[in-house]
């Protein structure tokens, strides 16, 4: 009860919400927390080890939800039984059907038209890890020649135990917020594989230093691009270029919050040992649960960057256990629909998640085209890429994808139609105006820039990879 009036006035001091500071204070405590283990508890048996992991884990969950940790402790249980019952495509369907229904009804009951900080945050991130968990099961129990590379690296011959699969669920450093890792990943760890390796205390503290850096960013941006601003009649009543350059930079504030709490979960997940991922050059490489690539995120150009470098293991864990098994229906663009499909389900009921995903297809389909158009076109590709003409495109191309980015993300920040409705409307739908109709204006592009003779003959030539 103390902590709580604590909390509850150092929230009110800051402006910010209780179950977002109490969210906050979690992934910092993981700090001390992998300093502990790795003093005391890293060296003693399996059995300490896995206990220790549970039970700060939920003590986490307490803290931050109460007694509604029950729905992550049952679902848990679940997989548990699923996993050592069931078999093939019917272990995986079930476990997908229940885990993802489960959340579903837990959205039904608890959403609001607000970012919702409830027991469905950590749920939703430990649906994917337990619907993995099957999928990874049911791939052993497959021939070896039946399995892609990445499929072999990850399948389970072996259902693990009890203790094994509450332990890698409640692994504190990825409980709330991410990074997905798969099951082997976890019992390399557990079982010290990586343990001759010592750069991992290093190498998580730099990472949470920047994590640091990117939330007081965040912070600091937020007073001069807020959502209250975005939607208020002094945005609105702006000049137009302004509207557009505050659109991005509110998006760009918005994306450094998850990027922020990515970076400092992923320090924590380092600090504990788990990111090993080999020697490279002589240094250890400790990148293994990386959920941002900061490099490509900050010298985006086009959209398909923003795809490469945020959010990396979810769209990795998307791609292997939804896209790849969407390969029966022998058709790429049905498959990035329903993965894009899945995604917004996952993330609840609102509408502004089906318009950011809708978007994000728009969006990956048109630039797709559109490069396709530029680069079969020799003297316009030369002639982009001489100064100052390089200089220039390069400017406008940071343009496009900040601004364009402010566009897209507007459903996803906002959540209720009538808020990121009104904010397109402010802008007059350039989002819409730009790409929905490229089918039309790719007829005249097409026409102006012919593909040339020479990237004819190069495209037709057969692939040798």
């Amino acid at each position: 009860m103390v902590v709580g009036n604590i909390i509850q006035q150092l929230a009110q001091s800051i402006g910010v919400g209780e179950p977002a500071l109490r969210l906050i204070l979690s992934i910092f405590l993981g700090y001390p927390l992998a300093c502990i283990y790795r003093q005391f508890i890293f060296s003693t048996s399996k059995l300490i080890n896995h206990l220790f992991i549970i039970i700060t884990g939920l003590s986490i969950l307490y803290f931050n939800y109460g007694f509604d940790l029950y729905h992550v402790v049952l679902a848990i249980f679940v997989e548990y039984i699923l996993v050592h019952v069931l078999r093939g495509s019917v272990l995986t369907t079930v476990s997908f059907a229940f885990h993802l229904g489960y959340l579903l009804i837990g959205y039904y009951f608890t959403s609001s038209d607000t970012y919702d900080i409830k027991w469905t945050m950590p749920h939703c991130v430990l649906v994917l890890r337990l619907i993995g968990l099957s999928f990874n099961v049911a791939d052993g129990q497959r021939p070896a020649e039946k399995l892609s590379t990445e499929n072999k690296k990850t399948c389970l011959v072996k259902p693990p135990g009890l203790l094994e699969i509450y332990s890698f669920a409640l692994f504190p450093a990825s409980l709330l917020i991410g990074p997905q890792f798969p099951f082997r990943r976890y019992d390399s760890f557990i079982n010290k594989e990586f343990a001759q390796y010592t750069g991992n205390m290093r190498a998580g503290l730099i990472r949470g230093g920047i994590g640091l850096a990117y939330l007081i960013v965040h912070q600091v941006g937020a007073i001069f691009a807020s959502d209250d601003y975005i939607l208020s009649e002094e945005y609105a009543n702006s000049a137009y270029i302004n509207k557009l350059f505050m659109l991005g930079l509110w998006g760009r504030v918005s994306l450094y919050k998850y990027i922020s709490c990515w970076l400092l979960a992923e320090g924590v997940a380092s600090c504990f040992g788990l990111t090993f991922v080999g020697v490279k050059d002589g240094k250890e490489d400790w990148s293994g649960c990386a959920n941002i690539n900061l490099y490509l995120f900050e010298n985006c150009s086009r959209f398909q960057d923003y795809i490469s470098s945020f959010n990396i293991n979810t769209n990795h864990w998307v791609a292997e256990y939804v896209f790849k098994r969407l390969k029966f229906l022998n058709n790429r663009h049905i498959s990035h629909g329903a993965t894009l499909l899945f995604l917004a389900v996952w993330h609840g009921f609102h509408s502004g998640y089906y318009m950011c995903f809708l978007m994000e297809f728009i969006v990956m389909n048109f630039e797709k085209d559109i490069e396709t158009v530029f680069k079969r076109n020799e003297p316009f590709m030369k002639f982009c890429s001489t100064p100052p003409i390089s200089w220039i495109c390069f400017v406008l191309l940071k343009i496009y994808t900040i601004v364009g980015m402010g566009w897209s993300l507007t459903p996803f920040v906002l959540f209720d139609v009538e808020k990121w409705w009104h904010v397109f409307c402010t802008v007059r739908m350039f989002g819409f105006i730009l790409f929905v109709p490229w089918p039309l204006y790719a007829i005249v592009l097409k026409t102006l820039l012919p593909p040339t003779k020479s990237s004819k003959t190069t495209s037709d030539k057969p692939k040798t990879s």
